[in-house]
């Protein structure tokens, strides 16, 4: 009896881990994806700014 509960304890473990990786490789973008729209949308304003701002040197 004391093996099976030995064995248990890496298969429960392999168990959660298969739940875990499944819960963090979820999408996560919501709505298609636009959060990361507005992440481009943000770095190219980002951009455009730093092209725009006079260099000191």
């Amino acid at each position: 009896m004391a093996v099976l509960v030995w064995l248990l304890i890496p298969v429960a473990g392999a168990v959660v881990a298969g739940l875990w990786s499944t819960w963090a490789t979820r999408r996560r973008s919501g709505a298609g994806g636009v959060k990361d729209a507005a992440g481009v949308r943000g770095y190219e304003a980002f951009r455009a700014a730093m092209e725009r701002a006079p260099a000191d040197g």
